[in-house]
């Protein structure tokens, strides 16, 4: 209860160890789900399920119930023609990056937009080409079907130009992904996402910005360039260039660095006029409307040899199966790109859907993702994820729900079918160039590095080696690299934890580390050891250790000492060399005495001492006789304090249990608390408990065994400076009812006097003795500061 007019609480209970509570206090028994259970109750299936499963699967039934057409459909319209012409041309552009023809990059920006039309979750991103999946598409496609030479010797190759072989590569390891992304989220397993960490996707993005803007740079310095994949390709490629740099296009450098130049200034105005301009300035659109016409009108490819967009057919292509040959050669490079492109997709989701206040289900992204992809790949388009731009495009026009989704790939439609043809003078510099400019978000992320060093150096080295295995070993062993980095870092941390010995706060119940903290008090003879993380077989050794460091003995030690000393003590009793005393043991002998060793029973002195045959038991901290020394022990109990532990393997259990008894047959006593409920229970059906080591060990908060403590061994608190740090407060109550009632038996109060004079009497004659008695007066009780 809280005292009027302060903020303190005051809290009147028995010391609880773990034992005596559950016996006071009844726990709810809650039956345990098997497996069985589990799989019955997950194929059990009745009306309500179907149609919940029904409304998950097509998330645009629960979104269409609500949508409002007076007030966001003219915002969807605007967004979705936006939108839609950012796709145009980024689907252009980024088709690029996969070695492909840049017609089909208008596929990817319609085919699997439509499908999360149907299944997505987010009302607000864009789908379609993503710079990065675009790149690991590329990569397998150059690998496959490289520049020069022959193509791998694949079956169903044969009769096809080298465009359609890449373009069966591309559909071929989209339709892989989409099979695995649509397989994770049958199987409910979304959380795969959750170990990619926002450090390690930072790290892996800018990679991947660094390798797009390489492979722009052909275009942009009008070379030719051979596609180059697997380890060190960046090198290599930076080679190539470097040689042939003497070969560069005047005129496409020039493009470039205009179109460059005055995008990069337009969007830098979008962003900071952004709360005053109705809808962004399309300047892609536009810069590349006005190059286009430039380049028909001056026929820039004649008269400077530049190379352009060329021919783009009218109309989508048929559909076709997927090459199963290419599904056995590109299996270990569809993984990541399934992760990637949902990982970015959802992440980005997940920030659209907190700012708008809705739910998303990453399950049924797969889902999405998964269906779109296999869609999508048998109409030749290639892995869809989200591009950031274009997604944050169609968020700030307006966009309400994934009807500007539907309308941009309209836009797009229209392009395709009727308006293509106007693209084909567009030179590929403004492609790589609008490209390159894009990548400025995510190349900035390098400023992350110092935040990152300064806060949390594990993730500085996680970012960095993210980055730098994906720049050096493609992007596909670099995620491996640094997804390895990262969970290295975790197990380190768990592994090799910050064990800290805790202390008093005087005059309170709460125990911090006490070298973080001067006005602490510790008691004589008690350690309080706190371990932060799981124990488990990598650091149950790191634990012990640190145990040991903590109370300054290595148990085991001590104990086969005593053992060796008690095996001397018996001889000499035996030989008459040493007689038993009043004032103790007598040593009769004149000369030195050896202490034997005899290797043939080691083994027993690992056991608990015993003093059964001895005429007394030993002081094993008074000086012993004949000059036999074993280290002293000071400590008489040990907290260890368990809340940060959440679970307990079987080697640490094993590993625990004989450190425990080491403690234990060292006559220290030992005292857990705070440990998980969960654990206990895994300790009683382990068989943990024994003679030696026993449940009552265990106290339910660190207070209530350091109370016990004191109560066991009250030479502890014989001063009355000791009371004054190790404070309890209780609250005394009369039993059927409040201290006073409102009758008038107020403080002050004749009634109120002699009860306070009547509780007063019985604190102090109680057995236990109380000091630093203080009464202060409350509405409904009388305090006692003990």
């Amino acid at each position: 209860m809280m005292r009027p007019g302060a903020k303190q609480y005051v809290v009147a209970r028995p010391i609880y160890s773990e034992e005596s509570f559950s016996e006071e206090h009844e726990k709810v028994y809650r039956p345990r789900k098997t497996i069985l259970n589990h799989l019955e109750q997950f194929f059990t299936c009745d009306a309500r399920r179907a149609k919940n499963a029904a409304l998950s699967l097509l998330p645009i039934i629960g979104w269409m119930k609500i949508y409002r057409v007076k007030e966001w459909l003219l915002s969807d319209i605007v967004s979705g023609v936006s939108t839609g012409l950012v796709a145009v041309l980024q689907g252009l552009a980024y088709c690029l990056l996969a070695s492909l023809p840049p017609w089909y990059g208008l596929f990817s920006a319609f085919f699997p937009v439509i499908i999360y039309f149907f299944l997505g979750t987010s009302r607000h991103i864009s789908v379609g080409p993503f710079p990065v999946l675009c790149l690991m598409i590329g990569s397998v496609v150059t690998r496959l079907v490289p520049d020069e030479g022959p193509p791998l010797n694949i079956t169903g190759f044969e009769g096809l130009t080298r465009d359609e072989q890449r373009v069966l590569v591309a559909s071929s390891v989209t339709f892989l992904a989409g099979l695995m992304q649509l397989a994770m989220g049958v199987l409910q397993v979304g959380f795969v996402v959750m170990y990619l960490s926002d450090t390690l996707v930072s790290g892996f993005t800018t990679a991947a910005a660094i390798h797009i803007l390489v492979s722009q740079l052909k275009f942009v310095l009008g070379l030719q360039v051979p596609g180059i994949s697997g380890p060190l390709s960046i090198i290599y490629t930076l080679e190539i260039i470097f040689n042939k740099i003497t070969s560069t296009n005047v005129c496409d450098v020039v493009i470039s660095l205009v179109i460059m130049v005055v995008v990069f200034v337009v969007k830098e105005i979008n962003d900071r006029f952004k709360s005053k301009l109705p809808v962004p300035i399309p300047i892609e659109v536009i810069m590349t409307v006005i190059a286009c016409g430039l380049s028909y009108g001056f026929d820039f490819k004649t008269k400077y040899g530049i190379d352009v967009v060329g021919y783009i057919p009218k109309g989508y292509e048929p559909p076709m199966a997927p090459n199963l040959h290419i599904f056995q050669e590109s299996a270990v490079e569809a993984f990541p790109m399934a992760i990637v492109g949902f990982a970015v997709a959802f992440s980005v989701a997940k920030v659209y859907s907190v700012k708008h206040d809705y739910t998303i289900d990453g399950n049924q992204e797969l889902i999405a993702f998964g269906v779109s992809n296999i869609f999508g790949a048998s109409f030749k388009s290639f892995a869809a994820s989200t591009a950031l731009s274009r997604s944050a495009v169609q968020e700030s026009t307006g966009g309400k729900t994934q009807v500007a989704g539907l309308l941009s790939a309209l836009i797009v439609m229209i392009v395709t079918l009727a308006i293509g043809f106007l693209l084909d003078p567009l030179p590929k510099s403004v492609l790589g160039a609008v490209v390159i400019v894009n990548l400025k978000g995510m190349l900035m992320q390098v400023r992350e590095i110092p935040y990152l060093w300064r806060r949390d150096k594990p993730d500085c080295v996680v970012w960095i080696g993210t980055c730098v295995a994906a720049i050096l070993l493609g992007l596909d062993l670099g995620l491996a690299v640094g997804l390895g980095v990262e969970l290295l870092s975790v197990v380190l941390r768990v592994q090799f934890p910050r064990c800290s010995v805790l202390a008093n706060i005087k005059e309170t119940d709460i125990y911090k580390d006490r070298k973080d903290y001067i006005d602490i008090y510790e008691p004589e003879g008690v350690k309080i050891f706190r371990i932060p993380s799981p124990i488990f077989f990598a650091n149950i050794e790191f634990f012990r250790n640190k145990l040991v460091e903590a109370v300054g003995f290595n148990p085991l030690r001590v104990l086969r000492k005593r053992n060796k000393a008690l095996r001397v003590i018996r001889k000499l009793l035996k030989k008459g060399d040493l007689q038993w005393t009043s004032t103790g043991f007598l040593n009769t002998s004149c000369g030195p005495i050896k202490e034997s060793e005899d290797e043939s029973s080691m083994e027993e002195l690992d056991l608990p001492t015993d003093f059964k045959d001895l005429p007394a038991r030993i002081n094993w901290n008074a000086d012993l006789p004949a000059n036999i020394y074993v280290p002293r022990v000071d400590l008489h109990s040990l907290i260890l304090d368990f809340a940060g532990v959440s679970f307990l393997d079987i080697s640490a259990l094993k590993g625990l249990k004989n450190l425990l008894k080491e403690l234990i047959r060292v006559e220290v006593d030992i005292y857990i608390v705070a440990c998980d409920v969960y654990i206990l229970e895994k300790l009683h059906e382990c068989c943990f408990f024994d003679d030696e080591v026993q449940p009552t060990m265990f106290f339910l908060t660190l207070h209530d065994a350091m109370l016990h403590i004191l109560t066991k061994h009250p030479e502890m608190t014989q001063m009355k400076s000791d009371y004054e740090k190790i404070t309890t407060t209780v609250t005394v109550h009369y039993p059927g009812g409040s201290l006073w009632s409102r009758d008038g038996n107020k403080p002050g109060s004749n009634v109120w006097i002699r009860r306070r004079r009547l509780l007063e009497e019985n604190i102090k004659t109680t057995k236990d003795v109380f000091v630093h008695l203080t009464i202060k007066q409350g509405l409904n009780s009388i305090y006692y500061t003990l």
